[in-house]
């Protein structure tokens, strides 16, 4: 096959909030028994590595933390490239919180050398007015992704994308965002299999953040109509994605079988 490696979204692909999406186990269990390199590449910046194993586990897809990238572990790792100071303000929850940890920053609630703004499903008006304060102050100015809306089992709601709009529209400042479809995410996903792009495909649900991912770094892509995309949105698209399948049970007659 022309694939050697495969990136992965996880919400919309892999499971729908607590519901499983059919064909995805049996996806994930094909490339373990063809011993194909795999990482699953997430924007939700809310989940812990662990956390994300132990949900797909209740899938019946088992998988390790080293396979798993957050926008939260992505954002850490870049800040930490940087060496441009320790104090970081957190907007978010857990996943972000011990992503920056590891890393061994001091987190603050006052001054601070970036603020990092994730999805925060606790939000309040006294959090994003402190983040605000800190950016003006001088704060280099980080967000973990742009997605405007996340799927759930009840619906889309509100994403990160939404809150940090919001935060640069009050600061006049735009920040630097790390999640796909974003160029930092893509470069550390790819280190990570140490694969050449062209053996490389990129499979998710969102056309503005997966397929976009894979076209922005010249990898393949395969869309999955089970998320956030719609076969007729597609249709809408310029740059259309190497392929498009109604779900992962039909990857090895479309994509395997063409690609002998």
């Amino acid at each position: 096959m022309k694939y050697e490696g495969f990136l992965i979204d996880l919400d919309g692909t892999m499971y729908r909030g607590n519901e499983p999406i059919e064909g995805a186990k049996e996806f994930i269990q094909y490339l373990q028994h063809e011993e194909l390199p795999h990482m699953f590449v997430t924007n939700n910046s809310t989940s812990t590595q662990q956390a994300v194993v132990e949900k797909l586990a209740c899938f019946g897809i088992q998988t390790t933390e080293e396979q798993v990238l957050t926008s939260a572990v992505a954002a850490a790792s870049y800040i930490k490239e940087l060496h441009n100071g320790n104090r970081v303000y957190m907007l978010g929850e857990t996943g972000l919180k011990e992503a920056l940890e590891q890393k061994e920053f001091k987190l603050t609630t006052e001054a601070s050398d970036y603020v990092v703004v994730g999805l925060d499903r606790q939000l309040t008006y006294e959090k994003l007015a402190n983040v605000c304060m800190l950016i003006r102050n001088g704060a280099s100015f980080i967000s973990t992704n742009k997605d405007a809306a996340i799927p759930t089992e009840k619906g889309f709601m509100p994403g990160n994308g939404s809150i940090t709009t919001a935060v640069s529209v009050s600061t006049g400042v735009e920040p630097i965002y790390i999640g796909k479809p974003e160029k930092i995410m893509v470069d550390q996903a790819l280190n990570y299999l140490n694969l050449s792009r062209e053996k490389v495909l990129m499979i998710g649900d969102n056309y503005e953040t997966d397929i976009m991912f894979g076209i922005n770094a010249n990898i393949d892509t395969l869309m999955v109509l089970t998320g956030f995309t719609s076969k007729e949105a597609i249709c809408n698209y310029t740059n259309q994605p190497t392929y498009i399948l109604k779900d992962l049970n039909h990857f090895k007659k479309h994509v395997v079988s063409t690609n002998r």
